[in-house]
Parts: structure tokens; C-alpha cells; sequence
């Protein structure tokens, strides 16, 4: 049984994003990730808080879970939100695509740091990622 709780960070102003990053390092690290694999996920955290800041209507909720299947442990981030929704998501997620002025590396780049990654969009309604960290 993992011991780590569960957090859920609301997501509607700048600090926000500090505040959801540094709670994922942490949890990582409590379960015993490598600083590594932590930073990588504090990351990952960070580009998916950022775009719910900065993309969503009215920011939007990011999730981190403790999750064990078949004897090994990780954690599982879900962002949503009920904003825009990403108007072409093959565009955006891939290298260089960006729709404020960005590099364009922060989807792409956050899906290579994360073991598992599934983005769904619809115009209207929102964006969710759901995204796992697997312990070596």
C-alpha cells in the first residue's frame, strides 16, 4: 500500500504552478524516486499547471496519485480543464509548435519525461492529460 496522499492543486493564478511542481517533487521523493525522475516529473507538472494557467479559461484542476499496478509504484498526473480546447493537438505536440510565442517544446518535451502520456482535447470543452511516472 503506498502512504502518500493524494493532492489536487486548483490552478488559477501564476504561483499555482510553483505550487503544484514543488508538491510533485515532493511526492516523488517521499516514494522514493531518484532526484532525477523527481525533477523530470516536476517538470512534466510544471508545462501541464502552465498551460492550465495560461491557456484555460478560467485555469482548471491538476491531480497527482500515488498508483501501484502489478507490483510497481508511480504516480499519475491529470490536468483538466473546461477551457478552449487545443484547435489542432497533432500541431501541438510536436517540436516547435507554439500558439504564444514559446519555443513550442512543452508538450512534446513533458511526454518524453513522463513513462505514460494520453492527451483528449474538444474545441469547447476542455483538454485533459493523464500522464504516469513509473519507480524503476
Amino acid at each position: 500500500m503506498i502512504g502518500t496522499s493524494p493532492a489536487a492543486i486548483v490552478i488559477s493564478h501564476e504561483a499555482d504552478v510553483a505550487d503544484a511542481r514543488r508538491v510533485a517533487r515532493d511526492m516523488a521523493q517521499e516514494m522514493g524516486f531518484s532526484r532525477a525522475r523527481a525533477y523530470s516529473l516536476a517538470t512534466a507538472v510544471s508545462e501541464f499547471a502552465s498551460n492550465l494557467y495560461f491557456h484555460a479559461t478560467s485555469g482548471g484542476v491538476l491531480r497527482l496519485h500515488p498508483i501501484e499496478e502489478d507490483g510497481r509504484k508511480g504516480i499519475e498526473v491529470i490536468a483538466e480543464d473546461d477551457g478552449p480546447g487545443i484547435s489542432d493537438l497533432e500541431n501541438a505536440m510536436s517540436d516547435g509548435y507554439s500558439t504564444n510565442g514559446g519555443l513550442g517544446s512543452g508538450l512534446p518535451g513533458a511526454r518524453r519525461l513522463m513513462d505514460e502520456f494520453e492527451i483528449e482535447s474538444k474545441r469547447g470543452c476542455g483538454t485533459r492529460i493523464a500522464a504516469r511516472i513509473w519507480l524503476p
